[in-house]
Parts: C-alpha cells; structure tokens; sequence
C-alpha cells in the first residue's frame, strides 16, 4: 500500500567627500574626490491578494511611500536569489532587503522554495538545498545587509532563519530579522504595526458559536486580560489597540492505494475515521507537526476503485492584540528592528 498526502493554506545614507579645501594638501587636490555610491534597499512582494484580505496590496502601498523600490512579480526564493544576483553585479550591495509573504505556524511561507517548489518550511528548504535546486548567492550582499521578513510568526522558527540565512551569505553575512508576531499592513489605525495572535481550533463548518469559543479561549489563555467574547465578535480594527479576529482554514488530504478494491476498508463515521488515522504512522506525523488535535477537524472518506482518500480540515480562529508604546496605551509601539521585544535576529 502507498500513502501519498497533500496539504495546502486555504486561508535606508550618502557619504560625500566635505572636507574643507584649506585643510586639503595641494598634492591632494589635483585626485578626483571619490563619492561612495548610496546603498538601494528593496522590497519584494511574493504573494497576490484573495478575497478581502489586502495584505500584499497594503504593504506594496507602505513602502512605496518610503521610496523603497519594489519588485512584485517573484514568488520563490529561487527567483528571489537570481533576481538580486542579476541586480547586484557592477554596483554596491543592498542596504535592506524586505521580503514579504504570507505565513503561519503550521505550514510555514507562502513563498515557495522553487518557481514549481513547496512552501518554505525547514524540510522543504533543506531538500531543496540537498538537490542543489536552489542557485548559489554571490552579488548584492554582504555583512551590512539587513534582509527582514515580514512574515507571521516566522520568527518562533530560529533554525529555519539560521538555513535562510545561510542562502543569503556570499562573503559577507547579513542579518536577518523576523517577528513571532503577525505583521498588519494598512491598519485602519496604524500603517504597519504588530499583534499578538492567539488561537482556538474547531471542525471546519462546526463551529460551536462565541459564547462555547470564547469559553476556549479563557481556558487555553487563562492569564490573558482579553474580552474573548466581543474580539470574536470583532472582525475588524473598530477602537485604537483594541483585539479583534480571523480565521482561516487548514485542509489536509492522504491518497491511500491498495492492491485491489476490496481490501479498502470502509470508514463509515467520524470516530472510525479518526481511529484509522491515529493508527497510520505517516498521517500521524504530519498531525502531530501541525500539533492541532485529531476532534478539531472536519474528516471524510472518498473511495474510487482501490484508492481511499482522506480529507480533513480544520478552521483556526485567530484573536489579534496589538502590540502598544509601554508607556502609552494609546500608541502602537513602532517596528523598530532593534526592539528586540519584537524582533528576533539572526
């Protein structure tokens, strides 16, 4: 019997020669005075929007206003590296490089590792770095490069930031930074700003209403001083700093072939299904990666001739708190890369 399985995400300084003349030897004044080239920074928006989620959009508008050059039609690190390589050759190396993609704490980056490759996560990038699919960095980098992802929670993933960092180093290393918090572009408060992300799970299309929800989230968060209630009934920014929520879904699917159709065995509920696959070791270690319990999910069966598929999915309900100023509540605390709070480095 093989087992194939599938899972998807259906939710910047010019240094110039100003030294005064009488303090200039006259030797001196007849070598041309050599301006060093400013560092560019850019931008690379790697995903498109869906629906009524504008994050692309909303952060391609962020730094466009800060005069940052942007480039949105890359979606893989590989295009990435062969983009900057290209870019890089006869002039300085970039001073910040800005990826922004989608993510989350299941299933990793948006960003796919090649043009036809995975998501990023830590074993698709060493797969495909093992099979050398991705192309060698060596223009436009160096030890002064700050490269930031604007990614949800990708910083909670420090050995995934050590591999990509690893992919960006030519000579030099750069720094890489990323957030353990969900990044907000184009807030209705704020342009860009942080938020907390805290999460309750249910069978997708099972919902069990606000009230047994925000009984779940009280239980799982017991320390937490949020309204769990009104965040859940909140979809959007309506007060200054004040939680509110999301959700998105996360299906996952096994293919499952025997050696005739008789042998496929016939799951007829939830419970049969639920025991099935608990007892299959590749499906039980894929669940216990996502760490989302088997009862939170949404199973069904389909047989076609001497192949089972398994489907489940899940919906994940997301309360967002805004990170705030310490000292002043009525102020987002501003992204600083050196806030270490905030940010972590690599």
């Amino acid at each position: 019997m093989k087992a194939h399985y599938r899972i998807a995400f259906v939710l910047v300084l010019i240094i110039g020669c100003n030294e005064p003349f009488s303090k200039i030897p006259e030797a001196a004044l007849a070598v041309p005075c050599k301006m060093e080239q400013p560092r560019e920074s850019v931008v690379f928006i790697t995903g498109f929007d869906e629906g009524e989620n504008a994050y692309y959009t909303s952060a391609e508008t962020y730094f466009s206003e800060q005069g940052i050059r942007i480039v949105n039609d890359l979606f893989s690190l590989e295009e990435i590296i062969t983009w900057i390589n290209r870019e890089g050759a006869g002039q300085t190396n970039f001073d910040e490089i800005h990826i922004v993609s989608h993510s989350n704490a299941w299933l990793g980056m948006a960003l796919k590792t090649t043009n036809h490759g995975q998501r990023i996560r830590l074993k698709t990038l060493l797969d495909v770095r093992k099979h050398k699919k991705i192309p060698a960095l060596n223009k436009g980098v160096d030890g002064d490069t700050k490269i930031i992802f604007h990614s949800c929670g990708l910083g909670e993933h420090m050995a995934l930031l050590q591999e990509l960092k690893s992919i960006f180093t030519t000579t030099g290393s750069p720094t890489l930074y990323a957030s353990s918090y969900f990044n907000v572009f184009g807030g209705k408060f704020a342009a860009h700003y942080l938020a907390k992300p805290y999460y309750v799970y249910y069978p997708t299309a099972e919902s069990p209403g606000p009230a047994r929800l925000s009984k779940e989230f009280t239980t799982a968060y017991p320390d937490i001083n949020i309204d769990w209630f009104a965040a859940i009934k909140t979809r959007r920014e309506t007060v200054l700093g004040g939680s509110y929520s999301f959700k998105f879904n996360i299906p996952i699917e096994w293919e499952f072939a025997f050696e005739t159709a008789t042998e496929v065995p016939i799951l007829d509920d939830r419970e049969a299904i639920m025991d099935w696959v608990s007892e299959s070791p590749e499906m039980s270690e894929v669940l216990l990666e996502l760490n989302i319990p088997l009862e939170k999910y949404r199973w069904r069966t389909e047989i076609e001739g001497r192949k089972l598929r398994i489907k489940g999915k899940t919906t994940v309900l997301s309360v967002l708190a805004p990170i705030l100023q310490d000292a002043d509540k009525q102020e987002y605390r501003v992204a600083k890369l050196n806030d270490r709070s905030i940010y972590q480095k690599v």
